[in-house]
């Protein structure tokens, strides 16, 4: 069942996205040569406390961190560890809270000093599925719409979309429906609805779409090692352009979307 929100959960949603922003941010500046992705977790945790909140992501399945924290061909679900960030590296962040009951999402991929050009085209581009995602998610329009667009522009330019993993509704729980492919055909799916909370996030992979999952039961990777970069906002549907409730306008590391 797709859950329309009311003005005050809305609200509620407003608030908790905000801090998922805030700490998204905090830690994408934390990003740096030498740091280990657990220092990284260890900052987010610490953030996600001050604000008041808990991270959806610690013991759900079982998983062991408070954030993702995924490594050049990591495309999500990168468990944080003693591993070292290097420079010429990308590392993709996916950071969610709980607040006051309710669920804000997002992520990014950030790049440490200089990386391979074509690796900065793939954040560049995803950057702009998601933005395009974002502007058909409007009333009247459908899943698919939202789908079709983040595939068009990722495979117009040369890269692949992974399907395995998808975007969702989110609220009370991190996980509602609709779920939202990163592929698909206009008209088709779920007809958007003012009210709806919707996480849309591209994975785009610079070489395959196939990816791997390690043994660790949790990191998905690339199949042929190829980088892979994760972009995600939460967004509200409106009666007219959607809302982005996790963009942060003085955060360094979103496109400025609106």
């Amino acid at each position: 069942m797709i859950v329309i929100k009311t003005p005050d959960e809305i609200e509620r949603m407003r608030a908790a996205c905000k801090a998922a922003a805030e700490t998204l941010a905090a830690v994408a500046r934390e990003v740096q040569p030498g740091r280990t992705t657990a220092e990284l977790n260890d900052v987010a945790a610490e953030l996600i406390a001050k604000l008041g909140g808990k991270s959806p992501f610690l013991g759900y399945k079982g998983y062991p961190g408070h954030i993702c924290v995924s490594v050049n061909e990591e495309v999500v679900h990168g468990i944080p560890s003693k591993r070292r960030v290097q420079y010429g590296d990308i590392v993709s962040l996916d950071i969610g809270i709980i607040l006051d009951g309710f669920v804000g999402d997002n992520a990014t991929t950030v790049a440490v000093g200089v990386v391979e050009a074509r690796t900065q085209q793939l954040l560049q581009v995803t950057q702009q599925a998601l933005q395009a995602g974002i502007a058909a998610a409007r009333a009247g329009n459908r899943v698919g719409d939202i789908s079709h667009a983040v595939q068009t522009t990722v495979e117009s330019q040369g890269f692949s979309v992974v399907r395995e993993f998808v975007g969702h509704g989110v609220g009370r729980k991190m996980h509602e429906e609709p779920q939202i492919p990163n592929y698909g055909r206009s008209g088709d799916g779920p007809k958007l609805k003012p009210g709806m909370t919707l996480a849309i996030e591209p994975m785009i992979n610079a070489g395959t779409s196939d990816v791997v999952m390690l043994s660790d039961g949790w990191t998905v990777v690339s199949a042929d090692g190829a980088p892979s970069a994760h972009f995600e906002h939460t967004v509200l549907v409106t009666d007219g352009d959607a809302e982005i409730l996790t963009w942060l306008r003085k955060s360094p590391y979103e496109s400025k979307a609106r």
